[in-house]
C-alpha cells in the first residue's frame, strides 16, 4: 500500500477527512472538486467511496499541486485535472471541466468569493473545514446569505500515546465543518 506524502498544514486527518465525505454524500458518477488540495488525501478518500469519479483538485501552491500529482498517481487516481491557481478563479475559468457535484473546500483563503462561485456554478453540497473561528462565522454568514447553510459541525480529536508505559491522550487542533446543500 502507498504512502501518502506530506506537505505543511496537511493532510486532513482520517476522522475529519470521514466526517466531512460522510457529509457530502458521495455518489458515483459525480465530479468533486478539492479546493485547496493540499496532498490530495481528501479526494484519495473521496475516491474509495465513488466509483467513475471525476476529481478536479485545486491549490494555490505549486508545491501542493506536486505533492497532489505524486499521491494520485501513487494511489492509481487516474481521473484526475489538478489546477495551479487562486480558487475561486480556477473554479469560475474550469467550468467547462463538467458540472460541479459536490466540492470540498480546505483551503479558505477567500472563502466568500469561492463560495459564491460554487454557488453559481449551482454545487449540489458543499463541505468546507475550518480552523479559524473567523473563517467559520464568514463561511456560516455567506452561506446563510446564499441560502444554503445546513450544518456546522465542531470536531476534536484526541490521540493516544505511550508516557511511562501508560496511555496519555492529545488533543489535536479543533476542526469546524461547515455544510451548505442546495435545496
Amino acid at each position: 500500500m502507498s504512502e501518502l506524502l506530506h506537505i505543511s498544514g496537511g493532510p486532513t486527518k482520517p476522522e475529519v477527512i470521514a466526517i466531512s465525505l460522510s457529509k457530502l454524500d458521495l455518489k458515483d458518477g459525480i465530479t468533486f472538486y478539492d479546493v485547496g488540495c493540499g496532498t490530495g488525501a481528501v479526494s484519495i478518500e473521496a475516491s474509495k467511496t465513488a466509483r467513475n469519479f471525476k476529481v478536479v483538485a485545486i491549490d494555490a501552491r505549486e508545491e501542493a499541486i506536486e505533492v497532489s500529482r505524486t499521491n494520485f498517481r501513487n494511489f492509481g487516481i487516474d481521473d484526475v485535472t489538478l489546477i495551479h491557481g487562486e480558487s475561486s478563479e480556477a473554479i469560475d475559468k474550469n467550468a467547462d471541466i463538467g458540472s460541479i457535484d459536490c466540492a470540498f473546500v480546505g483551503g479558505t483563503k477567500n472563502i466568500s468569493k469561492v463560495l459564491d462561485v460554487l454557488y453559481e456554478k449551482k454545487t449540489r453540497n458543499i463541505v468546507v473545514n475550518a480552523v479559524r473561528i473567523e473563517t467559520v462565522v464568514t463561511t456560516m454568514n455567506k452561506m446563510k446569505e446564499l441560502g444554503i447553510f445546513s450544518e456546522v459541525v465542531h470536531v476534536t480529536i484526541t490521540r493516544g500515546y505511550e508516557l511511562t508505559g501508560e496511555t496519555m491522550f492529545k488533543p489535536e487542533n479543533p476542526v469546524y465543518i461547515v455544510v451548505g446543500k442546495l435545496s
